[in-house]
């Protein structure tokens, strides 16, 4: 299924829901599998992988690929002044 739950000036925020077969004991490598494939293609297609409930640890392969290198340059910087140790969200956007 799918719907649209937010319309932006450029464009809705779809949401998908699907079921497909799975093997069990498999089902993590599977739903890792599937997930992999949908945001490569949402990204090659020019879809973004951000939405306003943030990024989060599974899309941060794709939303390195996708922000301004200058804007993480300016993130880090500011992390490393908020958080010197690296003790708060480590390894989610820097």
């Amino acid at each position: 299924t799918m719907r649209f739950t937010h319309v932006y000036p450029d464009g809705p925020a779809p949401y998908f829901t699907f079921i497909a077969p799975g093997t069990r004991g498999r089902e993590l490598e599977q739903w890792q599998l599937i997930k992999s494939a949908v945001s490569d293609a949402l990204a090659e297609a020019g879809g973004t992988i951000t939405h306003h409930h943030a990024v989060g640890r599974m899309h941060k392969p794709w939303y390195d690929h996708q922000r301004p290198e200058l804007f993480a340059r300016s993130l880090a910087a500011a992390k490393r002044e908020l958080d010197p140790v690296g003790i708060l969200n480590p390894g989610v956007l820097v």
